[in-house]
């Protein structure tokens, strides 16, 4: 990908990774631009945030094991997102980052 591309969306696919609030910022803020790489990172963020919700749900209605172990799971995945963006690379997170791209291709 372009270096100025990458550049101009840094920022963007940073902020994203923040929580939900974060990522409706990112959100708006790429609305205009429509930038390749925030737009990549945002959709990883999507899917993640997902993945936790269902974490949430499971480790309330199924069993605290099984939600704790998904939670922790989506939380090295997040955290190999958010360094992706520091570095401005474009990698998806493992095992489910080429799906989230796939399922969220419309952003």
């Amino acid at each position: 990908m372009d270096n100025r591309i990458v550049n101009d969306g840094k920022s963007i696919a940073i902020i994203s990774y923040f929580w939900w609030i974060g990522l409706i910022i990112a959100f708006i803020m790429n609305n205009s631009k429509r930038n390749a790489f925030a737009s990549f990172h945002i959709r990883q963020m999507i899917g993640l945030l997902l993945l936790n919700v269902a974490a949430s749900i499971l480790y309330n209605y199924v069993g605290s094991t099984v939600g704790m172990i998904i939670g922790l799971g989506t939380f090295v995945l997040w955290l190999i997102g958010l360094i992706g963006a520091f570095q401005g690379i474009e990698k998806s997170v493992p095992l489910v980052g080429d799906l989230f791209q796939d399922w969220f291709k419309g952003i």
